[in-house]
């Protein structure tokens, strides 16, 4: 069978859908024709009398106004305004705010189709907006106008009016497919073609003609039908549906020779009028219905059609009115479809097969050996929609805060913490249990999952660490990513805290140098002859309880405490960072230059990753609360002792605009396909030590109620789990299920009185060969942990972390006296050498355990006084009798209180290595009084940290660091030595 033409130009527009690893992929659409001028009128039905005296219904069409509207259509069109109104009021019971709307793109400001579709949108309650460009735009500009249309949510239907010059297949292209209410793309064309159109759209004029013909007495099984002067995606559409309904359909054009006979021949002649050519009324036999789309589409029809013979049916408007109704009820139909999108999707999360060796290559060959799926379809079997991914590559994405307002009433999934025991040099596995955990929930159990980790910084990875990516079979892949520059968060903190440092030294040198009439004048320009203050200006005018708006007004004292912040030199507390260890940049000075003037002084460096920037990104909630912290950061006082801030240095919408991007959590996925946000990474002992906020929340939306959201708090749990609770919590208010705390055998045994051990030293024989009576020893700093868990009201899950060297009767101890220190259950983990599958009896028990109800609870209220805040911390978590205040820290907690922030909550400063301030302690140290040496606070992020002992915030490199192994392969490009 010969294909015909119009099958032929519909399969090739389906055949331009190209499959590929992440779905289908729209290459291509087809033109549609839509006439200059194009618009809507009316059609009635009329019975006319043929040229052989009987009476016939029949079809016409007429650009003049309808004069005697027939039932043939009108109560089709009450029928799908009816429809339609009963279905937008039924999404409107669950989205009341939402009024769908229809958007015009016309080319010069012709009303008539604006006012034909005003007319029926407002018989449904939609909205119709226009769009009138230049007779002589650009594709350029109508490709961007649709792309703007295509992004804005209020928009559910878009119609190209417009010149056939301007209907290139680029601009019909451009809109996207559920947006298509007219049909034009290849993709809604395609669906016409396979009878699938329950996502897509068919052209309303051609679902018009459809509708007519189908009110016909005469059954159209059988019929033959021509369509003259029919192009593109309309010709092929109507060509079958009404193939489709039984009707055989010949295509024809104005230019064929030998018309008249098929005409003659037909039962229905569907035609496009061009230029002045008409139809003869013989060539019409008596009974045909003939329909002229040129008023349906606001064609320019010839005069002399007005003056055609009776037997060529008058021109009837019934096609306009009912394809103006079909194309609002798919407006309606977009805008549910819409809406529905915007709810909770059911994930549908294809795990990756993981293949484990023996023995475990390194870590970057079993990344390597895995092929991440492409983020874009992560994201999709999540329940991400497109607009809210931001792609960086294939296999890393930032998704937007969008997403928490569009499930703002999904319920959140069960929340875990993972911590660990006190750290020691041979590391603990927190990040690879918190990876084989989701994976064994994700890939084994078929549990909905997320990882929330903290982003590494840089200085680490190239010093003595090494990545974080997790290890073995549970990491975050692509690893060489996860560890380098991964979406550059880290380089914008750095750029926004070296922004305010450069701000607090001009600052200083500009007031000593300048009059405080110079300063006004620089401060407050005149840009063609207008002074105004800038709105950050404004601001500081109004904290310092000056009420004007016009320069000129101000007093000689109101410009002078304008212009003088009047920073102390020595009282700057704002430090410049850089995300390298580097020790020569622990005190350092600044300013020698001669361009200086002799305003040198000494101030650091510290990593990047200790900037109060990064702790603020760590605990915001959105951009407005995140620019008002940045604005509350204090960076010195000033002579008279007063605080400074960001905003008082004018400097804070240009670091929210260097943050706009951070801000945004990093998707990325585990070895077995398992969703990874990656987002913060603020120190664990001057800061938090916990991921952000925003992608814990992000991540509890999109698991699902049932889901889960595995979370990791850094060093150990006395800290990292501490001001989890009594910090993030606070900030977030999210409250966690259950606590997942890892510990290892050989770990265990250091706290139990094991020798230290050495870098890159072969471990002692106490490490590697069973030592029964140093792990029950070791197990005190187990049983301490559980307990400070037990604190806060939630139960515990021990995750034994098993290496090779571990014995069956060590393993079997530690389970035994975790269950008897109070954990809910206790269980060993393989998760570095077999993957998810090495972590199901931890998932099993998590899931148990979390279903649970537990009493959380904070452990002081931030009400008491600091130095009751901290005494509690320092009694109940880490076992001090009491503590000790410095001079100097009771001076700054008189102050802190004099300027209102003693209800802030407490950030302990202090090593990692012990329980006490003393690092060289394991165990569960007893007997001693902690020392408060100095007291500081981050205002913006919202904490006071108390420092005990003398705390590093700028790593140094040891004799060996890991750069002397990373290189690259200037061939394949790719990463060596990273681990």
């Amino acid at each position: 069978m010969r294909l015909s033409v119009a099958f032929r130009h519909a399969h090739r527009s389906h055949a331009g859908i190209r499959r590929s690893g992440a779905g289908v992929k729209v290459l291509n659409y087809e033109n549609r024709f839509i006439p200059v001028n194009s618009t809507v009128s009316y059609l009635q039905a009329r019975e006319a009398s043929s040229t052989s005296g009987t009476s016939e219904t029949v079809l016409s069409f007429k650009s003049h106004p309808r004069k005697n509207d027939g039932p043939l259509y009108e109560s089709a069109v009450g029928g799908i305004v009816q429809r339609s109104r009963e279905e937008l009021k039924a999404i409107r019971e669950t989205n009341p705010g939402l009024k769908p709307t229809l958007a015009i793109i016309q080319t010069g400001e012709d009303d008539r189709l604006l006012e034909v579709n005003k007319k029926m949108a407002g018989k449904i309650g939609l909205n119709v907006m226009q769009i009138c460009l230049s007779h002589q735009c650009r594709e350029e500009e109508v490709i961007e106008e649709i792309l703007r249309l295509n992004e804005d949510s209020r928009v559910h239907g878009i119609f190209l009016h417009l010149p056939q010059s301007f209907l290139s297949k680029s601009v019909r292209n451009a809109i996207k497919p559920q947006k298509d209410v007219d049909g034009v793309s290849d993709l809604n064309v395609g669906r016409v073609v396979l009878g699938d159109q329950r996502d897509g759209f068919a052209s309303p004029v051609a679902g018009a003609v459809l509708k007519m013909l189908a009110r016909h007495d005469a059954p159209l099984v059988g019929k033959m039908a021509v369509l003259l002067g029919l192009e593109g995606p309309l010709k092929a559409t109507l060509q079958f549906l009404l193939q489709n309904n039984g009707v055989m359909v010949q295509t024809c054009q104005w230019s064929s020779k030998h018309l008249q006979k098929p005409i003659m021949d037909s039962d229905v002649v569907v035609f496009l009028e061009t230029g002045h050519k008409g139809l003869p009324p013989t060539w019409l036999r008596p009974g045909v219905a003939v329909i002229n789309l040129s008023s349906a589409l606001m064609e320019e029809q010839p005069d002399s059609w007005e003056h055609r013979a009776e037997a060529e049916a008058e021109s009837s408007a019934g096609v306009g009115p009912l394809s103006a109704a079909l194309r609002m009820q798919h407006v309606v139909r977009s805008s549910r479809r819409w809406t529905q999108e915007q709810q909770y999707q059911p994930w549908r999360l294809r795990p990756l097969k993981l293949q484990p060796l023996s023995p475990v290559p390194s870590d970057i060959e079993i990344s390597r050996a895995q092929t991440p799926k492409p983020i874009s379809q992560l994201a999709q079997e999540i329940g991400l929609l497109p607009e809210e991914l931001e792609a960086y590559g294939n296999t890393k994405a930032k998704v937007h805060l969008s997403l928490l307002n569009r499930l703002q009433h999904q319920p959140n999934g069960k929340y875990v913490l993972v911590a660990g025991i006190t750290p020691t040099p041979l590391g603990e596995g927190k990040s690879t249990v918190t990876i084989g955990l989701v994976q064994a929930l994700s890939a084994h159990l078929k549990l909905n999952s997320f990882a929330c980790l903290r982003q590494p910084s840089q200085g680490p990875t190239f010093g003595v660490k090494g990545g974080a990516a997790g290890g073995g079979y549970a990491q975050v892949i692509p690893m060489e990513e996860f560890n380098l520059h991964l979406t550059g968060d880290i380089h914008a903190i750095t750029a926004a805290n070296n922004l305010v440092a450069a701000a607090i030294d001009a600052r200083i040198l500009h007031e000593a140098t300048q009059s405080d009439r110079a300063l006004y004048s620089r401060l407050v320009p005149s840009v063609n002859g207008v002074r105004c203050f800038s709105p950050i200006q404004m601001a500081r005018l109004q904290h310092l309880g000056i009420n004007k708006s016009d320069p000129s007004d101000l007093t000689p004292e109101e410009v002078r405490a304008f212009v003088r912040l009047d920073l102390d030199p020595e009282k700057v507390t704002w430090q410049r960072v850089v995300d390298t260890n580097d020790r020569f940049l622990r005190k350092i000075t600044v300013g020698q230059a001669n361009t200086e003037k002799g305003h040198a002084r000494q101030t650091q460096f510290d990593i990047a990753v200790a900037s109060e920037i990064m702790a603020i990104l760590a605990l915001t909630d959105g951009l407005a609360d995140m620019r008002a912290r940045l604005g509350r950061m204090v960076v010195g006082s000033s002579r008279n002792g007063q605080p400074i801030t960001a905003d008082d240095l004018g400097v804070t919408g240009a670091l929210a605009v260097l943050m706009k991007d951070a801000i945004k959590p990093t998707l990325m996925q585990t070895l077995e396909g398992s969703p990874v946000f990656v987002h913060a990474g603020p120190f664990a002992n001057i800061a938090h030590g916990n991921s952000s906020v925003l992608a814990d929340k992000l991540a509890l939306k999109l698991v699902g109620e049932e889901g889960y959201v595995v979370t990791e708090a850094g060093f150990g749990a006395d800290i990292g789990m501490e001001k989890f609770f009594n910090i993030k919590c606070r900030t977030s208010g999210l409250t966690p299920d259950v606590v997942v705390l890892v510990a290892t055998v050989r770990a265990l045994k250091m706290h139990g009185g094991g020798p230290n051990v050495t870098a890159g030293v072969p471990l002692p024989k106490e490490y590697i060969s069973e030592n029964l009576l140093l792990v029950a020893d070791g197990c005190s700093n187990l049983k301490k942990q559980i307990q400070i868990a037990h604190l806060f009201g939630v139960p515990v899950v021990v995750a034994l972390n098993v290496f090779k060297t571990d014995t069956q009767a060590e393993i079997d101890m530690v389970c035994r006296i975790a269950e008897a220190s109070g954990a809910s259950a206790a269980v060993q983990c393989h998760h570095w050498s077999r993957g998810g599958r090495g972590s199901v009896e931890l998932a099993h028990a998590v899931k148990k355990i979390a279903s649970q109800k537990n009493h959380f609870q904070f452990l002081y209220n931030l009400q008491d006084p600091i130095v009751e805040k901290i005494r509690t911390i320092a009694q109940k978590v880490y076992g001090a009798d009491d503590i000790e205040l410095s001079p100097e820290a009771q001076a700054k907690i008189d102050y802190y209180n004099q300027q209102g922030f003693g209800a802030l909550p407490i950030c302990m400063a202090k090593t990692h290595l012990s329980l006490s301030h003393m690092p060289e302690k394991k165990g569960v140290p007893t007997g001693f009084i902690l020392p408060i040496r100095d007291i500081r606070a981050s205002i913006g992020a919202g904490f006071i940290y108390p420092l005990v002992g003398t705390m590093s915030t700028m790593p140094g490199l040891p004799t060996r660091p890991c750069f002397y192994d990373i290189d690259l392969d200037p061939v394949t490009e790719e990463i060596k030595g990273l681990f």
